[in-house]
């Protein structure tokens, strides 16, 4: 059973960066494509970024490229996301998620999900 755990959530303003942790155990991590979500009140859980099992593939939301950056330390069983430029429309929960599969985009796809970090971006 995988176990993922996020952290590095927190309030920032407008403009500023933060790093989200996700770290994972219990399974083989290099066998896992994982993904960074984001769900607000009321909304359904969005895409934001993806990863695949090799490293060598990554995929964004649009409203995050050029902003966000996935990535990932295999030595550390560890997937990042650096969001830099944050705005208040970033402002969500940020759930990570492991896919038995190379890649993956879709919420359904997944198979494993972390407790989620709340990121709140003021104006």
């Amino acid at each position: 059973q995988v176990q993922l755990v996020e952290s590095g959530g927190g309030l920032v303003q407008a403009g500023d960066s933060l790093r989200l942790s996700c770290a994972s155990s219990g399974g083989t991590f290099s066998r896992y494509a994982m993904g960074w979500f984001r769900q607000t009140p009321g909304n359904e859980r969005m895409f934001v970024a993806a990863i695949s099992w090799s490293g060598d593939l990554t995929d964004y939301e649009d409203s995050v490229k050029g902003r966000f950056t996935i990535f990932m330390d295999n030595t550390k069983n560890t997937v990042y996301l650096q969001m830099n430029s944050l705005q208040p429309e970033d402002s969500a929960v940020y759930y990570c998620a492991a896919a038995k599969k190379p890649i993956a985009q879709w919420d359904v796809e997944y198979d494993y999900w972390g407790q989620g970090t709340q990121v709140t971006v003021s104006s």
